[in-house]
């Protein structure tokens, strides 16, 4: 079988060595909810492959399906029409699948429950796992996490979820990362409800998974600077379309598709030093 790219399909290499199996692979997947006059198509046929090692941003804004997307490829979602696939097969077993694809969305305290200390919920998570490991191994894994996210572990002992702010939440969920070790993450918006200063450092924490872990890391944004500093391959999604794709300095810099220059020109212009205009 040709291991050439389909036309219309985005495909992202590392380096310029190509992967025979991409770690994602869409073929004209589409997503639709309802039916007849209040069908909602939030992917339209969309084709890409992602290969091991990449970090992938999807870039567009709101409603125009990427968030979709990102749950199609952690196996919440089947699509309606087309094929997807993890590393060369269908997504069949959630459970095998989320020992190897990871996520951190935007909103921290809905991923936590709150009548739980956070330290129990770090150690609950590797129930997932199917490597099971010994209850001094799990402990040793959650304080090397939070150590890894600039916390000590006793400054979160004892505490639940609604002690901490958003930003320490956040740091939470990238604990949780460090500590399962997933081979992809799929990063939704994780930056969106914290400060500029606390978004830096949650960048450096993702730079840190993909040094240190090797990640696949597929981010979802609404803002292309920030995708065009972290990303190997940017996807740009307008109304359920993948509408422009490319290295970042190819989309930054001489954007084709009136979308990507809307969300370029949506950039204030504090930031936008790293377009040369």
């Amino acid at each position: 079988m040709s291991n050439a790219v389909p036309n219309g399909v985005q495909s992202v290499q590392r380096g310029d060595t190509p992967m025979e199996v991409p770690v994602f692979s869409a073929r004209n997947v589409s997503m639709t909810f309802g039916h007849g006059k209040k069908i909602c198509r939030a992917v339209r046929e969309v084709s890409f492959d992602i290969a091991d090692g990449a970090i992938v941003s999807v870039v567009g804004g709101s409603g125009c399906g990427k968030s979709v997307l990102a749950k199609i490829m952690l196996g919440l979602y089947v699509p309606t029409a087309g094929e997807f696939f993890y590393r060369g097969l269908p997504i069949t077993n959630q459970h095998m699948h989320w020992n190897e694809v990871q996520s951190v969305f935007q909103d921290p305290f809905s991923c936590f429950n709150q009548f739980f200390t956070i330290r129990s919920q770090l150690k609950d998570a590797f129930g997932i796992l199917q490597n099971k490991l010994s209850k001094s191994e799990i402990e040793d894994r959650v304080d090397a996490a939070l150590r890894a996210v600039n916390v000590q572990p006793a400054e979160i002992e004892g505490k639940y979820p609604f002690e901490l702010s958003g930003g320490q939440m956040q740091r939470m969920l990238l604990a949780r990362i460090f500590a399962l070790r997933p081979k992809v993450l799929v990063a939704d918006e994780p930056t969106s409800m914290v400060d500029a200063c606390v978004r830096a450092n949650i960048l450096d924490y993702l730079m840190k998974l993909k040094q240190e872990l090797g990640m696949t890391i597929v981010f979802v944004t609404h803002d292309i600077g920030l995708a065009y500093y972290v990303s190997d391959q940017i996807f740009i999604m307008h109304e359920g379309r993948i509408v422009e794709a490319g290295e970042p300095d190819a989309v930054a810099l001489s954007p084709q598709h009136p979308v990507t220059v809307q969300l370029i020109e949506d950039v204030p212009d504090i930031h936008k030093d790293w377009i040369k205009r």
